[in-house]
């Protein structure tokens, strides 16, 4: 900030305040002549406040000094006035740092949305520079990668210039390949997998949920990951989180096939529809 306004920040010593004698002297001055003379005045909107304020201030900066020739106004023209710079052609944008990593899928991570980078950067780090509109990834100091900042949760920011030539003509080949890894689990597993794939703009979008799928037969037996994505592609699921949560509340385990209906119990409490369409006989 200090460097897109042109100026130095000189932080005062501690403890001791014996570097801003002139500025703590002033805001005592303000409080005596401009402050207390409001604080019993009663002010019905911003606009009417800073017109009685900057009347005070007026009459504090054009009162002659007590000891020294001039006033505040008139050494404010003489000594400052000519040493102010025009404010720069453009508003200072503030920007957040992190650190993210750079996923098999060439993107990275930011608030739960994923920008692409350059395909020779992956699994290495990069530095992200945030701001209210624009993501920005740096490697070593140099840019790699600029998008338009997506807001919400699972968005892809994607540019084909960032896959090399090579890995483009191999896209066909990484996507069976992990179906096939999938179908080593089961055909419905390998079914999800190519659903999920299918259902992004890129192939390459889906390589995280698709490896999250795969990596599920670490926890869970191949057969429940099975009943699993059985129901996941029966309700249309395209989301690794989404088999996870299938799994984790045990639904897998419940049968998909609809219960039959048991017919109703023979009781003579039990009337049945026909005995409200008659009419009330008289007692």
């Amino acid at each position: 900030m200090a460097t897109h306004y042109g100026t130095a920040v000189i932080p005062a010593r501690l403890r001791r305040p014996r570097d801003k004698a002139k500025v703590e002297s002033a805001v005592g001055v303000v409080e005596r002549q401009v402050l207390a003379p409001l604080r019993n005045r009663t002010f019905f909107s911003l606009a009417e406040l800073n017109r009685a304020i900057r009347q005070l201030l007026d009459k504090l900066n054009n009162k002659p000094f007590q000891k020294l020739e001039g006033s505040r106004r008139s050494l404010f023209e003489e000594l400052d006035r000519p040493a102010l710079k025009p404010l720069p052609g453009r508003r200072y944008e503030f920007a957040e740092w992190r650190k993210a990593g750079v996923n098999i899928d060439y993107h990275v991570e930011v608030d739960h949305n994923y920008y692409s980078v350059p395909y020779a950067l992956v699994r290495k780090e990069v530095e992200v520079r945030l701001t209210l509109g624009t993501v920005e990834a740096l490697f070593r100091g140099h840019r790699v990668a600029s998008h338009a900042r997506a807001w919400g949760r699972g968005h892809f920011a994607t540019q084909e210039a960032h896959m090399p030539e090579a890995h483009r003509g191999q896209r066909d080949r990484t996507p069976s390949r992990l179906i096939a890894e999938a179908q080593v689990i089961g055909p419905e597993t390998g079914k999800l997998v190519q659903a999920i794939l299918l259902d992004r703009p890129h192939p390459e979008q889906g390589y995280r949920a698709c490896l999250g799928v795969i990596r599920l037969g670490r926890r869970y037996p191949q057969e429940r990951i099975e009943a699993a994505a059985q129901r996941a592609n029966r309700s249309g699921v395209r989301s690794y989180k989404r088999l996870e949560s299938i799994l984790e509340h045990g639904l897998d385990r419940i049968s998909l096939e609809p219960r039959p209906e048991t017919p109703p119990a023979a009781h003579s409490n039990v009337r049945g529809p026909h005995y409200f369409g008659k009419e009330a006989t008289p007692c």
